[in-house]
């Protein structure tokens, strides 16, 4: 008997209990609170058995986790999950990786995350008790959505119908990669974590409460998941660009920008957020990005899951697509009503004084971003309304996206740069303009370099765009480092310290603004680096011994053909001589491998990465006619840097988690308040 799977689906339905008692028991005890009456248990009471009844559901959801795992790992091929996820010699770490790699596995973890994130906000209940405890149904609610999945639609533990096989059909070969061991979860941490911010947002408007009692949580773990977001779309971005072998990262696939959407309206939220803490400004827009960010969430996940449109990243067709579709009108239902009836709550307490003010560039960069975000969603979901209407499947391709965004994109750039260095409210033109001194002159003297250099605007669509692109991440690099060097300027200047200290305590003082800098330079980094895409070059030929071919300033030239075999796969390796005016360079090999579980083919590339270019090789397998093997070679400019932009990102979004912490670390050490006002105004 197999006891794992059977105390696997117990723990499910126990989950199921557990949670829908939470909602239903931590809504009467609001109930309670909000009409004065009482019953048997005080609604303090009844809100205490709802938190720890969610307690127990993290654990009961756990088991069954730990099941599922324990199955995989052991070969139970009973189960139809394993069966046609997972082999014998599929190895350990993509073991693991099966978890998530099916339908079934990772709507688990979806609800195993989500019950790990909701047990966080009930263990934590200070300051505000009743905000926390509303917070905590809302997620319960949520959790009870998943769970039903799980336990009635998309069957982790289903068992296989007659006779069970000696071995399984084995992971997708896509997905059999380092990457899909990290990016999946990760991308799940953002989509799932945005469940929190947009609980406690719902609660609040619910009960009116005041912004103090619920910004500075909501926009803690914004950022936190706006994080896991970020890596997981960057790490898909690589894995796409490593595995699937078309030579690029983003190819405006349907599931890809399911990713997007939320990002942009997560990264407005951020933003806005600052201006109603400290001004009281921007509340109805904060209500609907943070609404419009977990909806957006909810979408993605339904075309994925759904199979209504066709991307290499989804699931397969099934019947969780109604599902889906029934949550989310009930949630844009549930946030509609909410806010007609509490819209007074959020009336503004003061407006945009100057159009060159703070206040105005973050007004601007939430309507950059959600323009973005629009056309993104029509986009992408044309194929379904165009079905719907009865006009048959239409869709756009990337082209449409490269007209439509890319255009907002560099006006978004442009708008990075310009935020930290306006002052908040009204300022005289001449101390508006003084800090762009220095940036706008770097911005025009690239656009001249760039010229000269044989960059022209007037060639092509692309060179505009990258013309544009390459000089507004000029001016945004040299204005953050404007802004930088201000502060620690004003600290060296008026403190007598050095400027490395200076920089320390630049950072240690006002974590949040100079991470968000950080942040800032990463993604004018990232820009620079999808400019390049402009001036790919591509050539594909049959390569023999003796031949050569020629890419870019490489000459590449076929070293041997190699045969090898592993327990997860045969595979031919085709090794490459990479020569540069006649002197060899280095050796590239890229492979085609067939997998014997899954009884499928794919290459595996073969990159070569500079700050300037990277070579990109694809062996495509031999041609039926001449037996002779294709390689595509693609030359692709300042990739690398959409990489190390990337990094950048990540390493200022870290300093701006850290703020609480630094925080403290500086009232020990004894930081004066003079030092942090010169910080402030440096």
């Amino acid at each position: 008997m197999n006891i794992m799977p059977i105390a696997g689906s117990i723990a499910l339905l126990l989950a199921l209990a557990l949670a829908a008692f939470n909602l239903v028991v931590g809504t009467i005890a609001q109930r309670q609170l909000f009409t004065g009456s009482r019953g048997r248990f005080s609604p303090q009471r009844l809100a205490e058995i709802a938190r720890i009844a969610g307690l127990w559901c993290f654990a009961a959801v756990s088991v069954a986790l730990l099941a599922l795992l324990w199955a995989i790992f052991t070969n139970n091929f009973s189960l139809a999950y394993v069966l046609h996820e997972s082999s014998r010699e599929l190895p350990g770490a993509y073991k693991l990786a099966a978890l998530w790699s099916g339908q079934e596995g990772s709507l688990l973890l979806w609800a195993w995350m989500l019950s790990g994130f909701s047990l966080l906000v009930r263990l934590r209940r200070k300051p505000d008790v009743r905000l926390t405890a509303l917070a905590s149904t809302i997620l319960a609610a949520i959790e009870v959505f998943f769970l039903l999945l799980v336990n009635f639609v998309a069957l982790p533990f289903a068992g296989v119908a007659g006779a069970v096989p000696a071995d399984g059909y084995g992971m997708n070969p896509l997905l059999q990669n380092p990457e899909m061991i990290i990016h999946p979860p990760l991308l799940y941490l953002g989509y799932v974590g945005f469940s929190v911010p947009f609980a406690f947002v719902l609660a609040a408007l619910m009960l009116r409460a005041p912004g103090e009692r619920w910004i500075a949580v909501t926009r803690r773990w914004s950022i936190v998941v706006w994080l896991f977001l970020t890596c997981g779309i960057v790490l898909g971005m690589h894995w796409a660009y490593a595995v699937l072998g078309w030579g690029g990262y983003w190819g405006w696939d349907p599931v890809e920008n399911a990713s997007l959407m939320p990002w942009l309206t997560g990264t407005a939220f951020l933003h806005s957020i600052i201006m109603q803490e400290r001004r009281g400004m921007m509340k109805k827009w904060n209500i609907w990005l943070i609404f419009s960010t977990f909806l957006l969430c909810i979408v993605g996940t339904t075309l994925t899951r759904s199979g209504i449109v066709s991307s290499v990243h989804a699931f397969g067709k099934s019947p969780l697509g109604a599902w889906f579709l029934g949550f989310l009108l009930f949630a844009v239902l549930v946030c509609t009503l909410t806010y007609v009836l509490r819209r007074d709550y959020l009336a503004t307490e003061n407006t945009v004084d100057n159009l060159v003010s703070r206040e105005a560039s973050f007004l601007f960069l939430n309507l950059i971003l959600t323009a973005a975000c629009i056309i993104v969603f029509a986009g992408t979901l044309l194929p379904v309304f165009s079905e719907l209407l009865g006009g048959g499947k239409l869709t756009v391709g990337p082209s449409f996206y490269h007209r439509a965004v890319v255009p907002v994109g560099l006006f978004l750039l442009l708008l990075i740069s310009t935020g930290p260095l306006l002052t908040i409210r009204s300022a005289s033109l001449k101390n508006t303009l003084k800090p762009f001194t220095l940036p706008l002159f770097v911005g025009l003297v690239t656009m001249v370099a760039l010229i000269a250099g044989g960059i022209h605007p007037w060639a092509s669509q692309g060179s505009l765009y990258s013309w544009l692109c390459f000089s507004i991440a000029a001016f945004v690099i040299a204005a953050i480092f404007t802004g930088f060097a201000r502060g620690v300027l004003s600290i060296r200047d008026n403190t007598g310290m050095g400027l490395g200290s200076s920089m320390l305590l630049l950072v240690r003082t006002n974590a949040r603004r100079y991470g968000a800098y950080l942040v800032h330079l990463g993604i004018a980094v990232m820009f620079i680096g999808f400019a390049g895409t402009a001036f790919n070059h591509s050539v594909k030929a049959e390569l023999g011994p003796g031949q050569h071919m020629q890419v870019g300033p490489y000459s590449l030239g076929l070293n041997n053909l190699k045969e090898f075999s592993t327990a997860n796969y045969v595979a031919e390796r085709a090794k490459i001589d990479v020569s540069r005016a006649g002197r060899k360079q280095f050796q590239l090999a890229p492979e085609v491998r067939f997998y014997q579980a899954s009884q499928s083919q794919e290459s595996t590339v073969a990159n070569h990465s500079t700050p300037l270019w990277d070579l990109y090789l694809v062996y495509e397998g031999n041609d039926p006619g001449s037996n002779l093997p294709v390689i595509d070679a693609i030359l692709n400019p300042l990739v690398l840097w959409v990489w190390i932009g990337a990094i950048i990102v990540v390493a200022g979004s870290i300093v701006i988690i850290l703020e609480p912490f630094l925080k403290r670390r500086n009232a020990l050490r004894g930081v004066t308040q003079n030092s942090q006002v010169l910080v402030a105004k440096g």
